[in-house]
């Protein structure tokens, strides 16, 4: 069954900033300035950047935003206006010092609560066709992704692209990119956004789809209804192998492809303690430690193959035509049936096995870079085995996987390499205080240092603390555009400060 799926979501980098002290007297007891509640709103995900807001607005509906917005600009000296949602940000994107965060997850009860809405019709009470399409679901962007999927199973669809965590606002990944293991097939969120609303920098309420302010449109999606998931992992010893056999596995990207994966990530299994084996049986765990021993680094392609009523019966042979050919290592093969929430919402099951010994709250000096395809072996035997696994420090989780470009829409702000392949590489560290907090910042910075010299053309993701030159270097080509496109939406910079790319 396909779906469309709108996200109606106000954007953290674009959502924005009228005039006059009625503005601010009507605003005024919804600004917070209570010590614990500008404490939290300090700090994010990262634990590593600390901006003290002056206030916190929490917005009971749209207009409050629109309003804080144009009262700034109302002054001679305007502030500045951060959107927090699940404040996952790792460098301080979700906070501004001295201005005003708004505190998106308020509007949870904008809508009578209605923040998701699933339509699954091919016309609008008035029996004309919907200019939407047949189905699609019209989400808040302060809603968040776990509460999506939700809403959409009820109805037999989902979205097809996803993030690895799902307790994310939906505005927050979207602000981004939002990729996982579906991306090669379905590409990153916002190439599978059909309609989304801004408030501007100005304070105005924009709507944007391909056909109207197409400046800020991004793409369609699709959903499929699905009943169980075959989660596989696939062991290798040898990354040319490993990386040659994701890339032919992306090659199946077409979105009613039936033979391939429905989803391609890949993962180091580093001589590093701790060794997390808990995907693996009991009694296949020994060997497996005694390969990573001997190997160093032992590479796992992670696969994903959706099964329904229908493909149920067939679904074992369609995995075996996957993976035949594959060149992992004989005997290394292990596969999971696991309900297809159950799949996507994995990443929470380790938050509730964290936060309770204290690890969740920690900082995370996270370094998520996109690596050419050209160049990735050369990153293997460089950053992998020429820093990661020869400093030893305790790595963490280290996600690689391929994507294919031109499931990018190139309008867009995001940036990748210019090769039709590029691979995401995600090093996903917890760090244990602040000496742990700069061994791996000196890490990150190092690898960085390795691609220049090398000359490796990375572009970084989720990326923050970068001079003004650093950020035109980033954005490339399209510098030019975003920065016109922010003088357009925001000509007095008064959003996203966190971001510190115009201040």
């Amino acid at each position: 069954m396909l779906s469309k799926f709108m996200a109606v979501l106000w954007l953290s980098s674009i959502v924005v900033f009228t005039q006059g002290q009625q503005q601010a007297k009507r605003l005024s007891p919804k600004l917070t300035r209570d010590p614990e509640t500008l404490s939290l709103a300090s700090t994010d995900y990262g634990h590593i950047v600390h901006e003290t807001p002056w206030a916190v607005l929490e917005p009971t509906s749209v207009n409050d935003i629109t309003e804080l917005i144009k009262h700034s600009n109302s002054l001679g000296t305007p502030f500045t206006i951060a959107a927090r949602g699940r404040a996952h940000s790792l460098l301080g994107q979700s906070m501004t010092r001295g201005g005003v965060v708004v505190n998106m997850t308020q509007l949870n009860g904008f809508r009578n609560g209605s923040g998701i809405v699933v339509t699954q019709t091919q016309c609008r009470g008035d029996g004309k066709k919907s200019e939407l399409g047949n189905c699609y679901a019209d989400v808040g962007g302060e809603q968040i992704w776990i509460d999506v999927l939700h809403a959409s199973l009820e109805r037999g669809l989902t979205p097809l692209s996803w993030t690895d965590y799902l307790y994310l606002t939906v505005g927050g990944t979207l602000s981004n990119a939002g990729i996982s293991g579906q991306a090669f097939r379905f590409g990153p969120q916002i190439s599978n956004v059909l309609e989304f609303d801004i408030v501007t920098g100005k304070g105005d309420l924009v709507t944007c789809s391909a056909e109207k302010n197409s400046e800020a449109f991004y793409a369609v999606l699709g959903g499929l209804g699905q009943f169980g998931v075959k989660w596989i992992h696939l062991l290798y010893n040898d990354f040319s192998a490993f990386s040659r056999d994701q890339e032919h596995l992306i090659t199946f990207d077409k979105r009613n492809e039936t033979n391939g994966a429905d989803y391609v990530e890949g993962m180091l299994l580093l001589n590093q303690p701790p060794l997390d084996l808990s995907f693996y049986p009991n009694p296949d765990q020994p060997r497996i430690t005694s390969l990573v021993t001997q190997y160093g680094i032992i590479y796992i392609l992670e696969l994903a193959k959706y099964y329904d009523n229908n493909s149920q019966a067939r679904i074992n042979e369609e995995v075996g035509n996957l993976v035949k050919g594959l060149k992992f290592v004989p005997t290394f093969m292990f596969e999971k049936d696991v309900s297809y929430e159950e799949f996507l919402n994995r990443v929470h099951a380790e938050e509730l096995a964290l936060r309770p010994k204290g690890l969740w709250d920690v900082p995370h000096p996270w370094l998520n870079i996109f690596v050419p395809k050209s160049r990735i072996s050369d990153f293997n035997e460089g950053v992998f085995k020429g820093i990661i696994l020869k400093q030893n420090i305790t790595a963490g989780i280290a996600l690689v996987y391929p994507m294919n470009r031109n499931k990018w829409d190139d309008r867009m702000s995001a940036v990748t390499p210019e090769e039709d392949v590029f691979y995401a590489v995600s090093l996903l560290h917890a760090a244990n205080g602040s000496d742990q907090v700069k061994k791996f910042q000196a890490q990150n910075q190092e690898i960085l240092q390795f691609c220049k010299d090398a000359g490796i053309k990375i572009k970084e993701y989720l990326t923050g603390n970068k001079t003004h030159q650093e950020w035109v270097e980033h954005f490339g080509p399209k510098w030019q555009l975003f920065e016109d496109r922010k003088a357009k939406f925001d000509p007095k910079r008064i959003l996203s400060p966190g971001q510190g790319i115009f201040q």
